[in-house]
């Protein structure tokens, strides 16, 4: 091997320890710019324009559509509609998955049908689910309302008011997901040392004790995760209140908006009425609302750990 050689060798290998991890992460980031980065700047630049689909000119107005947004109130109903859609849905969809995650994780009979089983609403087609769900709470031939007539109560037109149609569609909600969470939950408690569910059942430990003092709180990093998931989508919350009229895909979410959520109502913008640029400002004020919503979350978590 010539004097020539050797260097031109340990520069290659200084080369390609230093350079190769960045080319094989490369394809990731380059996707990531070409589909996500670049439409996400984009969109923030279209949010400071007065821009019509229909019109041929593009004008430059800074934060004006920032400034109507925050003076619309269609706005702030729609965020009303959106957190309250999420707190009725999110809290018992994460306590009916504990629920079932643990009923899941005994010795049952045929664990691998039932666990395939709660999965099954979450992999069904969303638009059949909202329709049939629609269909179930119709006004006058919906089968909760002739349940309800059974037992003597009045029928109820759920997609008129505001608290019943968020009831009816955080039920869809619940149903879709509920399972989905439940099998996060039983994974976290397979990995659960069964040796701590011995020593407690010899010191006399019941299963509802050994549940709040083992089980929950080995799960506080798993329930935080899908705390936040959930609360990632549910503010994003929009096939459901499209679909739940009817099915007739209205982006009002009602006849006085009373469950058109931020999402139906940045559709309504941008693709009824074709103002790209204030749908965009309601898009980026939405993610706004979902980083201070993880933030939130961040430092929950934060205090829990450290407790």
């Amino acid at each position: 091997m010539t004097s020539l050689t050797r260097p031109r060798r340990a520069f290659a290998h200084r080369l390609d320890v230093k350079v190769s991890p960045y080319l094989y992460i490369a394809p990731f980031f380059l996707l990531f710019g070409a589909v996500g980065l670049f439409p996400l700047v984009y969109t923030a630049y279209v949010s400071m324009t007065d821009w019509n689909l229909l019109d041929t000119g593009r004008d430059w107005v800074g934060l004006a559509n920032y400034a109507e947004l925050m003076a619309d109130p269609y706005f702030w109903n729609a965020l009303f509609n959106t957190v309250s859609l999420w707190l009725l849905s999110t809290v018992p969809q994460l306590l009916a998955a504990l629920f079932i995650a643990h009923m899941l994780n005994r010795s049952l009979k045929a664990k691998t049908f039932f666990r395939m089983g709660v999965l099954l609403p979450n992999v069904t087609s969303i638009v059949a689910v909202t329709i049939i769900f629609a269909q179930l709470f119709g006004r006058d031939f919906g089968m909760v309302n002739w349940l309800l007539g059974v037992f003597g109560a009045e029928p109820i037109d759920w997609a008129a008011g505001t608290l019943s149609s968020h009831l009816a569609i955080s039920l869809i909600v619940i149903w879709r997901w509920t399972g989905y969470n439940a099998l996060i939950y039983l994974a976290a408690m397979q990995a659960i040392p069964g040796h701590l569910y011995e020593a407690a059942t010899i010191d006399g430990a019941g299963q509802v004790t050994q549940f709040w003092r083992i089980t929950i709180p080995l799960l506080r990093p798993t329930i935080i995760f899908t705390a936040v998931v959930s609360t990632i989508g549910g503010l994003q919350i929009m096939a459901e209140p499209l679909l739940f009229q009817a099915g007739t895909g209205n982006p009002t979410g009602g006849s006085d908006r009373q469950f058109q959520t931020v999402a139906l109502y940045l559709y309504e913008q941008g693709f009824a009425r074709y103002e790209f640029g204030y749908a965009s400002a309601i898009a980026w004020t939405l993610a706004v609302v979902i980083v201070i919503m993880a933030l939130v979350n961040f430092t929950i978590t934060r205090r829990i750990k450290s407790a």
